[in-house]
Formats: C-alpha cells, structure tokens, sequence
C-alpha cells in the first residue's frame, strides 16, 4: 500500500515560463467616408427641374401615382423650390396653393425639404425651379414633370 501512496506524492512539473502578453494593438477610428452627392449638369431652371423631379421620385417611390392620373384629383398646385449650390432646400413658395387642401400643402413642403440635398446645380450658383404638384386623393402623386399623363 505504501507503494501506492509514493505515487501520489510526485511532485508536478515545474511551471512553464510565460511568455509577456502581447501589446494591445491600437486601432485607429476610419473616418467615415463623405457621401457623394448626386450632381446636376443643368444649364438653366427647366433642366434641373428634371433631375429634381427624378430626385424626388427616386426618394418617394411608394408614395407616386403608377400610370394616368384621373380627370379630377383632389389637388393641383405650383411650388417654386430654391437649392442653393450645396443641394440644399433654401426657400419654397406656393406660386398656386391647393388653399382647399392644407394637409396636402404641408405634405408637398415636408416631402420636398425632406429630400435634401437635393443635386448639386453644378452649372448655377442656386436655382430657383417650378413644378406642378398632381396630388391624388389616395396621397399618391406625380410631378407634371414626369407625368404619365391624365384621363
């Protein structure tokens, strides 16, 4: 039995020098990269009326009426839009209010500052452009820029 017992009492290896924790790697943060904003080749007021419109249809996809409008819609009305050179939204202004309507004016102005920035005017300093809002009783609409016309 004492046999046994020597047995346990071996001692247990010496213990393995360690090796020093490695150095904490620093990370530096990346800087997040700048968006690039879409530009406009634009020359004058109609041309950019263009690529706002597809801007704004782009952005609001679920919300534009698909085919031909109806005869009566529930609102028509005529915004200016001022975007200064950085595609900003600087000044709107009812040229013919939908007055029946001020809910769908106040959705109009949202969903235009919403879309800001809009494309750079890189040809224009700012640019002040006009467009016809078609608006459905549904809360859908199309712009009579790119309308697929009216019944």
């Amino acid at each position: 039995m004492a046999a046994w017992l020597v047995g346990c009492s071996t001692p247990p290896p010496p213990p393995q020098a360690s090796a020093p924790p490695p150095a904490p790697v620093v990370i530096k943060p990346i800087e997040p990269a700048k968006p690039q904003l879409p530009t406009s080749n634009a020359r004058n007021a109609q041309e950019y009326r263009v690529d706002a419109a597809k801007h704004l249809y782009q952005l609001n996809g679920a919300r534009i009426f698909k085919g031909r409008m109806p005869p009566m819609l529930y609102a028509v009305g005529v915004l200016d839009v001022e975007v200064d050179k950085q595609g900003q939204v600087t000044r709107t202004y009812w040229v013919r209010a939908p007055g029946h309507a001020p809910e769908v004016m106040k959705e109009i102005e949202k969903t235009v500052r919403q879309a800001a920035p809009y494309p750079v005017p890189a040809n224009l300093n700012k640019v002040v452009y006009s467009d016809v809002w078609l608006w459905h009783k549904s809360g859908k609409f199309q712009l009579d820029t790119l309308t697929e016309g009216q019944d």
